[in-house]
């Protein structure tokens, strides 16, 4: 997942600021659209300032060379709009509509921070229980996390554990179950002090994600369609790729290959993580959903006693908004962002809080393989706005989402063109991005002594290393090159070449990962390999591959292995 400069794939969210690649557009300008549709005739107009807001969005796809963006508005409890532009796939007539399922990757975390309430609301568990309270054998690598360890902190990112810190174990897709992931953490290594600071993670969803089924008796994928999906009406949406069919209205999501070539990127199932990033949903059901959340869990339903049934109380939905990990506010890196630094910024159960123009935030963004999205609520103006795409590009999301924004919380500017025009904001942003990022290539590419040779034959560095908490990457001499692959990670294969004395790079068949890698050996005093470290090559490599925090030791010596 290669977006750029504080990429928000399955993390999501690490910084306000999230921008993406910017390239020469591929997409047709014109937009291949579906009429908006609302949910009732007496449904809100658009403001005046988003009349032009199809040709605002096909602005965003060309520049950001998306090939399809869904967009869903609600207001005042009823749906603005909803619409989708451009297409599923490039290459193929078929639209996106607001119908069109993606993937919606980190805001699934709402969705699960929602059915942990339930479940305390129907006395199962507490908020505040411990997680051993509900897993007896789960494990942090220090004991006083693992004893202090609340439910309600599997879901603010203030553990300890460094910033998508084991990610590894299911991103690619690996074959450990969730049950092995989370058995795993016991050898993650923290890195910060608990309850310190933020630093956003995913592993800790899996473990959510047990408790979920643990205090429900039901697999995660069951409780949530039972207990939120069908009480809401999202009867589109889906927990994760393995239950799409052929023929269904679903996107196709796009990566740029080697950071440049746009093309298609297979549908995933994340099935040892679902808590985190699993589900996969139309704009049309996000609608019902946030109008849910802007309704303090009140759903559209009468009960028997004539009164609204809730999806969740008042109080639960309280706890999910309210700051648990406060968040550092950084500079923008260009000043024609300025304007979007909050005055406050920090994460609750699963939604990032901030303000806007006066105005309280509460929203999320997701990543996924080729796509990227945000839902962004304005609970005191009953707003709700999500916006799917189907490419790695934040910047397209984010300009799209201030685009409504502005149009609601900037009264006195009475015209589309009187508004800030995001798309060439963002666009500056990324090109500086990418050009700081093309420095740091060229350092390292400066730095490099290219008179220097491996201190061993090639074969010599060949073996299985292992790593505590990911397992065994293997390395093999085959036709005079060295291939490296990681045991349980079908996309983590490809070719080592020498770079300066023991340190290669390693470049992965999959060329749409955009997570290239320097492996350096370390050697004993009597010059055998002593342990293996990675480090992405380029900082636009999603922080997800998260290889820095591997320790790789040899099995047994190399040589061994021959």
């Amino acid at each position: 997942m290669s977006l750029r400069y504080l990429p928000p794939r399955l993390a999501g969210c690490c910084a306000l600021f999230v921008f993406a690649t910017a390239v020469l557009a591929q997409t047709p300008a014109v937009s291949t659209t579906t009429p908006a549709t609302t949910t009732s005739s007496t449904a809100p107009a658009l403001p005046g300032q988003l009349q032009d807001f199809g040709a605002y969005v096909d602005s965003a796809r060309k520049t950001f060379d998306v090939p399809g963006i869904a967009v869903a508005i609600v207001k005042d409890g009823k749906v603005v709009m909803e619409q989708g532009f451009g297409l599923r796939e490039i290459g193929k007539p078929d639209p996106v509509d607001a119908h069109t399922l993606f993937a919606i990757a980190s805001n699934t975390k709402a969705f699960t921070a929602a059915s942990l309430q339930q479940l305390a609301e129907q006395g199962k568990l507490k908020m505040d229980d411990r997680v051993i309270d509900h897993l007896p054998w789960f494990r942090m690598s220090e004991p006083y996390v693992t004893h202090e360890m609340r439910i309600r902190d599997l879901l603010a990112h203030r553990s300890g554990l460094s910033l998508g810190a084991g990610d590894l174990l299911y991103w690619p897709p690996t074959s450990y179950t969730t049950k092995e992931v989370v058995e795993r953490l016991r050898n993650v290594p923290i890195k910060n002090s608990f309850r310190s600071n933020y630093a956003y993670d995913n592993i800790l969803f899996a473990v959510a994600t047990l408790v979920i089924e643990q205090a429900s008796g039901q697999s995660y994928a069951d409780y949530v369609r039972e207990h939120i999906f069908q009480p809401v009406g999202m009867d589109e949406s889906l927990i994760d790729k393995t239950y799409l069919k052929p023929g269904m209205d679903v996107a196709i999501g796009h990566a740029k290959a080697n950071f440049k070539d746009l093309e298609p990127v297979p549908p995933m199932a994340w099935l040892n993580d679902p808590g985190a990033g699993g589900i996969y949903a139309s704009v049309h059901d996000l609608a019902k959903w946030m109008n849910v959340q802007l309704d303090g869990g009140v759903l559209p339903t009468i009960g028997a006693d004539g009164k609204p049934v809730r999806l969740f109380s008042a109080d639960s939905q309280q706890q999910m908004w309210s700051m648990l990990t406060p968040i550092t506010i950084g500079k923008p890196p260009i000043p024609e962002l300025a304007p979007l630094v909050p005055h406050f910024y920090g994460y609750g159960e699963s939604w990032f809080l901030s303000d806007y123009r006066g105005q309280r935030l509460v929203w999320h963004t997701g990543g996924w393989p080729g796509m990227v999205s945000r839902v962004t609520l304005v609970p005191e103006l009953h707003l709700g706005v999500v916006v799917l795409t189907n490419q790695e590009s934040g910047a397209a999301f984010n300009a799209v989402t201030y685009r409504v924004l502005d149009a609601y919380l900037n009264p006195d500017k009475k015209t589309a063109a009187s508004l800030t025009d995001w798309v060439a904001v963002y666009d500056k942003a990324v090109k500086l991005g990418e050009a700081k990022a093309d420095d740091s290539l060229a350092k390292h590419e400066a730095a490099r002594d290219k008179n220097s040779r491996p201190s061993l034959p090639l074969a010599q560095y060949a073996g299985t290393y292992r790593d505590p908490w990911y397992g065994d990457v293997i390395i093999s001499h085959e036709n005079g090159k060295l291939r490296l692959r990681f045991s349980k990670t079908a996309q983590l294969v490809g070719t080592m070449t020498p770079w300066q004395h023991d340190t290669f790079t390693v470049r992965w068949d999959d060329r749409a990962l955009n997570a290239d890698a320097f492996v350096n050996f370390s050697m004993d005093v009597d010059g055998h390999i002593r342990e293996v470290r990675m480090q992405p090559m380029s900082p636009l490599t999603d922080f997800s591959f998260d290889f820095q925090d591997l320790r790789l030791a040899p099995l047994k010596p190399a040589a061994e292995e021959e």
